[in-house]
């Protein structure tokens, strides 16, 4: 008797891909080693591994595929993509990060990153081990994150900043209660923790809850400690209220290249929502909350490039790469 067409264990694993899955890349998401998947168009697809990017040999058979691959993972969670809603962000089942785009904002034809979600979170012992920091550094965050200093991650896309996060997160006291409130939910925190995670419009436009409605909610849940994923709006002016009123040992990350971009662009986006609040009293709420501002950067592999306390209107420079 014959074999049939699917006795090949790998010739299955096509088909289940292409029929529940995001088709041929699946394939390069199996791959612990990857971090992100990047198709550019149909037939130029990129991943990053160990913070390098690499083209692979992967490709779909044409633009329409990839449009179907991603159709097929949003349309159980209420999205959609087509020329009236060009753009999509979802989170998929696995955790990992999905946004794809067509047109007629994509010129060069249907795009997507898909950024895994890895369960395994290495410790500040292993950041040393692997000269990511020094065991100076790794001390001084240890110390901080237990003495509750307000911390502010800063860098910038793919530098770490939710990695670093994560292992800070680790030096957390048992039996603090910390919510967490993400746009994606990437955070692997154990304990007594409650996670809240933002949610975009559905197709018919409604359902949305952001990360500024987030915090207020989450406020309301009685935390010892907030953690924000990544502050990219007006929610920044709710974290540095809660830094200010009593939630000592809270952290975030934001889009940043230095400490006092840092610092200048959580002021921005703390005034760039309803509330009218003057500069002085944002700028005032900032030096009373942040206590350190530690920068990421990929310079050389993801690092921990500098430490800074925030005291006042100075930065002052206590450990550097």
């Amino acid at each position: 008797m014959e074999e049939g067409p699917l006795a090949d264990p790998s010739v299955a694993t096509e088909v289940v891909d292409g029929l529940i899955g995001l088709g041929p890349v699946e394939e390069l998401l199996r791959d612990p080693a990857v971090s992100d998947v990047l198709v550019n168009r149909f037939d130029d697809i990129w991943v990053e591994r160990a913070g390098r990017l690499e083209p692979t040999g992967v490709r779909f058979s044409n633009p329409e595929a990839v449009v179907a691959a991603v159709e097929r993972v949003i349309a159980p969670l209420g999205l959609r993509l087509d020329r009236a809603s060009p753009a999509v962000d979802a989170r998929l089942a696995d955790g990992s990060r999905l946004h794809a785009v067509v047109a007629p904002v994509a010129v060069d034809g249907p795009a997507m990153a898909v950024r895994r979600f890895t369960e395994a979170v290495p410790t500040l012992d292993a950041l040393v081990t692997t000269g990511a920091v020094r065991q100076e550094g790794a001390t001084l965050l240890s110390q901080a994150v237990q003495a509750r200093s307000n911390l502010l991650v800063a860098g910038g896309t793919g530098a770490g900043k939710t990695t670093l996060l994560n292992i800070l997160s680790k030096e957390i006291p048992t039996g603090q209660r910390v919510v967490t409130v993400e746009d994606a939910a990437e955070l692997t925190l154990t304990g007594h923790t409650v996670r809240l995670e933002s949610r975009p419009a559905n197709s018919e436009g409604a359902g949305r809850v952001t990360l500024e409605e987030l915090l207020r909610h989450a406020l309301r849940l009685r935390p010892d400690r907030l953690i924000v994923g990544e502050v990219r709006g007006p929610e920044a002016l709710e974290l540095i209220t809660a830094m200010t009123t009593g939630h000592d040992g809270s952290m975030g990350t934001i889009h940043a290249s230095s400490e006092a971009e840092a610092l200048w662009r959580l002021e921005t986006l703390a005034m760039s929502g309803s509330r009218r609040v003057p500069e002085e009293t944002v700028r005032s709420q900032i030096q009373q909350g942040i206590d350190l501002v530690i920068v990421m950067s990929r310079r050389e592999g993801r690092v921990v490039a500098s430490i800074s306390e925030v005291d006042g209107p100075e930065l002052r420079v206590l450990y550097q790469c």
